[in-house]
């Protein structure tokens, strides 16, 4: 045994992890992709792509406290797709289409058939997006971790058209508000959430409450981050779309006004869309008002559109045809200047 194996750290365990992830890395490759995993960076050949004026759009995220309840379960299969998920989703939110991901994970022992489980969601993901994961790094830290324990972050960047990209000074008072829903919390107040089950109510992971209809709360909690590229960067590249909002953590109250100026308000309709079970199930049992529900959850609507209402039926009608479930929550309208830039009001 080396002096660094005694020290806590096992590089044989890294060759092996590589060699296990190397059919998922692979599975991932697009079009621009050059060189395979292993190499010192990642690159990308952006000049293979039909751009003409390319502007690049990064984003970088983690998956927070959600990582804990994966750990506590032992599943670490699906994670992956949230990390992705919220890089992705993020960029297409500017109009750029995702292009690479690269990884992240730093832990107390490098397990190589759990790494390689958590890789194997990343790629999930990647594969989602039609995004390639080009590199990555495995850090092996056991003085800043405990042995089972990790930490999963990504990086992305994507591409767009400069006359393309998405701004805020696109959405226009009258445009129709589009809601595509969300698979459950996404990876998003989920401190709130190990407060109120944990803390709060002392409940257990494998407890079957009857409101989420025979799923365990583990099932309902680890369930992964939907990913919207493949169904809205067709519409954004036909021009449809004027704005987009990833609803993330502040839920609809803090994200929708990213999307549009100061000058204009979301009206949105809360009866629109049906709500998931898990949302009303948390509201009741952590006794949380609706403000607090809207400042911190997505509420089941993970993606809203700003399109003209010229565009509507088209937008609505391919939707419809790539099997992609929405609603028309709401509209945009002129602002006062001592109003908020978003209501939340029930209609019925």
């Amino acid at each position: 045994m080396s002096r660094y194996q005694e020290a806590g750290v096992d590089v044989n365990a890294g060759y092996e992890l590589v060699r296990k992830i190397k059919a998922d890395v692979k599975s991932t490759a697009r079009l621009g992709v050059m060189g395979t995993v292993g190499s010192f960076g990642g690159m990308f050949d952006l000049s293979s792509l039909n751009v003409k004026e390319p502007v690049l759009v990064s984003g970088t995220d983690g998956v927070g406290t959600k990582l804990m309840i994966a750990q506590m379960l032992a599943k670490h299969d699906t994670i992956g797709i949230d990390c992705v998920a919220m890089c992705v989703n993020d960029i297409l939110a500017q109009g750029a289409e995702p292009l690479y991901f690269l990884d992240y994970i730093a832990t107390g022992h490098n397990d190589p058939e759990k790494m390689a489980a958590i890789v194997a969601g990343v790629a999930e993901g990647c594969r989602q997006a039609n995004c390639a994961l080009i590199g990555g790094e495995t850090a092996e830290m056991p003085d800043m971790y405990a042995e089972d324990e990790y930490d999963l972050a990504g990086y992305s960047t994507g591409v767009a058209e400069k006359s393309q990209l998405l701004t805020a000074a696109l959405p226009q008072a009258g445009d129709i508000l589009v809601g595509l829903p969300s698979s459950g919390l996404h990876s998003n107040g989920y401190s709130l959430v190990r407060q109120i089950i944990f803390k709060d109510a002392g409940l257990a992971l494998t407890a079957k409450p009857a409101e989420l209809s025979g799923k365990t709360l583990g099932e309902v909690l680890l369930e992964p981050t939907r990913i919207y590229v493949k169904a809205i960067l067709p519409l954004v590249k036909a021009g449809l779309v004027k704005g987009i909002s990833h609803v993330t953590g502040g839920g609809l109250i803090e994200n929708l006004p990213r999307m549009y100026g100061d000058d204009l308000k979301a009206k949105v309709d809360a009866t629109s869309w049906p709500k998931l079970p898990i949302f009303t199930y948390l509201q009741k049992l952590g006794q949380l008002s609706e403000q607090d529900c809207y400042e911190t959850f997505n509420m089941g609507i993970g993606l809203v559109l700003a399109v003209s209402q010229a565009d509507y039926p088209k937008v609505s009608q391919a939707l419809s045809q790539a099997g992609e479930a929405h609603y028309q929550i709401g509209q945009l309208v002129e602002r006062q200047a001592d109003e908020d830039k978003i209501s939340i009001e029930k209609s019925r």
